[in-house]
C-alpha cells in the first residue's frame, strides 16, 4: 500500500467518524482502529489531529471544488448553475459524511483558514458562474452574487444530507429539479 493509499483510508475513517460523532469526540485511537492502520502511522502522516482534520479538509474541499468546476458546463451561465448544483448533490450522495463535517465542524474559530479555502475554491465556482448570469442578463444585475453563492451552496448542502438521511430511495433528478425550479424562480 502506497503513502497516499494511506493517507486516503485514514481520511475515510476521519471524516466518517467525526460525521458520526464530532471533531471533539473522535480521538486518533479511534480513527486508527477504523482505518485498519497504526497509531504512529496517523502521527507519521498528519503529526497530530489538527493537522489531519486541517489536511482532511484540504483535501476535501478540493476535490468538491473539482468537481463543481467539472459540472459548471452548458450553453448558458443557468445551464451552468445547474450544473453545478447537481455536481454538488452528486458529490455529497458519495461522500455524505463530508456534507455532514462541513455543516458541523467548519463553522468553528479554529477552521477559519479552511472556510477561506472553501469560499475561495468551492463557493467561488458558484459565484463565478452566477456573475457571468448576470453580466449576460439571465438573471438580475443588481444580485449579490457572493450572498448567493453562499445561500445556493447551503441549500444544495442541507438538502444533500437530508436526501441522503430521510430520502435516500428518493431519485437525486427529483431533488435537482426542484432546487432548479427554486432557485429559477429568485434569481429573475
Amino acid at each position: 500500500m502506497t503513502r497516499e493509499d494511506t493517507r486516503l483510508k485514514v481520511f475515510g475513517a476521519a471524516v466518517e467518524l467525526i460525521a458520526e460523532q464530532g471533531y471533539s469526540a473522535t480521538t486518533v485511537d479511534a480513527i486508527a482502529e477504523r482505518a485498519g492502520v497504526a497509531k504512529g502511522t496517523v502521527f507519521y502522516n498528519f503529526g497530530s489531529k489538527e493537522g489531519l482534520f486541517s489536511e482532511l479538509l484540504e483535501h476535501s474541499i478540493g476535490r468538491l471544488a473539482g468537481a463543481l468546476s467539472s459540472a459548471a458546463v452548458g450553453e448558458t451561465a443557468l445551464e451552468a448553475l445547474d450544473g453545478v448544483v447537481l455536481g454538488q448533490l452528486r458529490f455529497f450522495e458519495e461522500y455524505g459524511p463530508f456534507a455532514r463535517v462541513l455543516l458541523a465542524e467548519m463553522w468553528h474559530t479554529a477552521w477559519q483558514e479552511a472556510v477561506a479555502r472553501l469560499r475561495e475554491r468551492v463557493l467561488g465556482v458558484y459565484a463565478g458562474v452566477l456573475r457571468r448570469a448576470a453580466e449576460n442578463g439571465e438573471i438580475r444585475a443588481d444580485l449579490d452574487v457572493e450572498t448567493a453563492a453562499t445561500a445556493v451552496f447551503g441549500m444544495v448542502l442541507t438538502v444533500s444530507i437530508e436526501h441522503r438521511v430521510l430520502h435516500p430511495d428518493r431519485p437525486l433528478t427529483d431533488v435537482h429539479a426542484t432546487l432548479v425550479d427554486l432557485m429559477h424562480g429568485r434569481l429573475r
